[in-house]
């Protein structure tokens, strides 16, 4: 009886280090930079960071959502690069009319434009995996590469650089997207409100409770009344929301369009996700747990760029950080099985 009692207290505080894993990992990786980069732990650096993980953070909570549900999408830094170039298309040369005229539109007509492509683009993703039933990452592979050819193809691969707008044309202000507000980063602000309000739709909506049910079970989903294709689909045009609206801050904070901007950005936001705990099998997944995530993300990139660590091996290191994650994820999921197991067991 002893052994037992034992054996099922250290497998609660196994659990509990398992569920408290990104925050001690984010402790350990901060510590760590501390230590062998003097100028690491400084207000600057922090900021920098911030800056980097609003837009990991942005574009994770869009990705957890669709991990929730089962499915994937490859396709939000391409749409990050689309939108951002549209938008310096936008601002630098206006549209122009077939009567020859030029329409300069004003900086918050122009953000709302590319959140409605980044729509459009989710809303697309989402018909091509419920109505066509195309699995979700070769879906989202197609529009990853069509939008990546569309933001090429709007400036025959050149920059818009200095998007700043003119003041005699009524479209300055685009760039405070990338400014701050006393010292905190409007990216930042920006992700404090997308993380709240997504966090509460998940956790205390219909709509929240019908894509944790979709990912968890989508037959039983559908057979208890859900609208199984409506709400992905809806998780998707999330998503691309999501990704619009990073590809507008990256272009605000770097006064400039590139189109290869957003290039490897799916890896950061899946990385959030699943170090936040949300599970590839769907089903499992937190706003706050990714987050913590894309901090982790950002302390990373930023801590071994300052350590002079190459491109490369930081692409190395963080496909071993997710391979892990997903590790740890069904090593958690294998042990909360036992736990309840147990637990019903010692009921009887």
């Amino acid at each position: 009886m002893e052994t037992k009692i034992n054996k099922k207290s250290g497998g609660n505080l196994t659990m509990t280090l398992l569920k408290g894993r990104t925050l001690l990992i984010l402790a350990i990786l901060v510590i760590f930079f501390s230590v062998v980069q003097n100028n690491f732990f400084t207000v600057n650096t922090l900021l920098t960071v911030a800056k980097h993980v609003a837009l990991y953070g942005i574009m994770g909570i869009g990705m957890t959502y669709v991990i929730i549900t089962g499915g994937i999408d490859l396709s939000v830094g391409a749409v990050a690069g689309l939108v951002g170039m549209m938008a310096g298309g936008l601002i630098n040369e206006g549209i122009v009319t077939p009567f020859g005229y030029t329409i300069y539109l004003s900086a918050p007509l122009v953000f709302i434009i590319g959140c409605l492509v980044g729509i459009l683009v989710g809303w697309i993703n989402g018909l091509v995996v419920t109505k066509l039933k195309v699995p979700p990452f070769i879906a989202t592979l197609g529009t990853m590469n069509i939008c990546r050819g569309l933001a090429n193809l709007r400036s025959n691969g050149a920059t818009f650089a200095n998007i700043v707008g003119n003041k005699g044309l009524g479209n300055t202000g685009f760039q405070y997207l990338g400014s701050s507000i006393g010292i905190i980063p409007v990216g930042v602000i920006i992700l404090v409100i997308m993380a709240l309000i997504a966090h509460y739709i998940l956790k205390y909506t219909p709509f929240g409770w019908h894509i944790l049910a979709i990912g968890g079970n989508v037959r039983a989903a559908k057979l208890s009344g859900v609208k199984t294709d409506k709400d992905t689909t809806l998780v998707y045009v999330f998503s691309g929301l999501c990704s619009a609206i990073v590809g507008m801050i990256a272009a605000a904070q770097l006064v400039a369009s590139h189109p290869a901007t957003g290039e490897g950005w799916e890896m950061n936001a899946i990385s959030a996700a699943v170090l936040g705990g949300t599970s590839m099998a769907g089903g499992i997944g937190t706003v706050s747990g990714t987050i913590v995530g894309a901090f982790i993300i950002g302390v990373i990139n930023d801590g071994m760029t300052m350590c002079g660590v190459s491109e490369f091996w930081q692409m190395i290191i963080k496909g071993i950080v997710v391979i892990v994650a997903v590790v740890v994820d069904q090593f958690q999921r294998s042990l909360q099985a036992k736990l309840a197991l147990q637990a019903r067991n010692a009921s009887k």
